[in-house]
């Protein structure tokens, strides 16, 4: 492992992506990306009495799925990195207390996935063979904690985003034909003191943009070198606050970056505003869609940079600002 610049790894023993699973609600399955799915679920509820306990369940039936395809035996996976928005990561606790494996319960609230990935990167790197990473996020469950009860019936104003319900996973190993974990970038936290808790895309926006010009920095790279580069959850919103920064530094991001929150549903036909958000959000389009586009061979380089808003609703109601982070990941054939 060789460290590169202020806050960027490059590894000696690269890991392999070696299979990925992942489960979409409703809307979901409604968006674009639906066929990229392994399943969808056809409510919210997913035969549960609770929300808290049909997003514990997703995770559980995806990480099932993941074992499955990948034919890797549980008792092969030797650790586990697993978060989720709700307190205390109830939703991956309980969901994979049965698995039986090492397990490491993380949060950095949407960035989750590419820490989870990161971290088991690091762990591959230093000796170990196999990983599990996972993330999840569930609409109702999110709206329940953070926003309103969604009996009220609030309205949404133009700059919120719609919590995706779905879980993705990944099994990373140090032997495979890739794609491979080729270095990280980890985020610091950047606070521009923004406090609207229904414009996270603004409040994130600006991590976005320190942790892949910090990659820049770091690697000697520009965004010419990726086929693509896709943010976490910023939405249309942070999406376009991302291009302006850069293109202000001289940057011209436009001909290869996106964000997943705005691949993954329809805007304009599904009413989600500014886009997906949520720990789902990323790990369901790089487990589904874009890993798919590895396996075809139609992206060869990505820098995949998870976003993430570190608040909880007692913070937004004590009238805290909302403190952004996100962490990258390059990936390559």
């Amino acid at each position: 492992m060789q460290k590169l610049g202020k806050q960027t790894l490059k590894f000696d023993r690269p890991a392999t992506i070696l299979e990925t699973a992942c489960i979409a609600g409703p809307k979901e399955a409604d968006g674009p990306l639906a066929r990229y799915f392994d399943k969808c679920i056809e409510d919210e509820m997913y035969g549960e009495k609770t929300w808290e306990k049909a997003e514990s369940k997703i995770i559980k039936e995806t990480v099932n799925t993941l074992i499955s395809k990948s034919g890797i035996a549980p008792a092969e996976l030797e650790y586990c990195f697993a978060g989720d928005l709700l307190n205390q990561c109830i939703s991956s606790s309980f969901g994979l207390r049965e698995l039986n494996i090492p397990f490491f319960g993380i949060f950095g609230a949407c960035s989750t996935f590419v820490e989870g990935l990161s971290l088991a990167s690091v762990f591959i790197d230093g000796g170990i063979n196999k990983a599990l990473c996972t993330a999840s996020s569930h609409f109702c469950s999110s709206e329940k904690q953070f926003r309103f009860p969604l009996e009220l019936g609030n309205q949404r104003p133009p700059t919120s985003q719609w919590t995706v319900t779905a879980c993705g996973s990944a099994i990373l190993s140090s032997t495979g034909q890739g794609p491979f974990v080729t270095s990280i970038t980890t985020g610091k936290i950047v606070d521009m003191g923004i406090k609207d808790a229904n414009n996270m895309g603004a409040a994130m926006a600006p991590a976005a943009f320190d942790t892949i010009m910090t990659h820049f920095k770091d690697t000697g790279r520009n965004p010419s070198y990726y086929d693509a580069i896709l943010t976490g959850d910023l939405g249309y919103i942070g999406r376009d606050i991302v291009i302006d920064l850069f293109m202000k530094n001289g940057y011209n991001m436009k001909s290869v970056y996106n964000d997943c929150g705005v691949l993954i549903f329809d805007k304009e036909n599904q009413d989600t505003h500014s886009g997906g958000s949520g720990c789902g959000c990323c790990a369901s389009v790089f487990s589904g869609y874009l890993f798919d586009q590895f396996k075809n061979k139609k992206i060869r380089r990505l820098l995949l940079v998870a976003t993430g808003a570190l608040m909880n609703s007692m913070s937004a109601q004590q009238g805290e600002s909302i403190p952004g982070i996100a962490h990258a990941i390059s990936i390559e054939l």
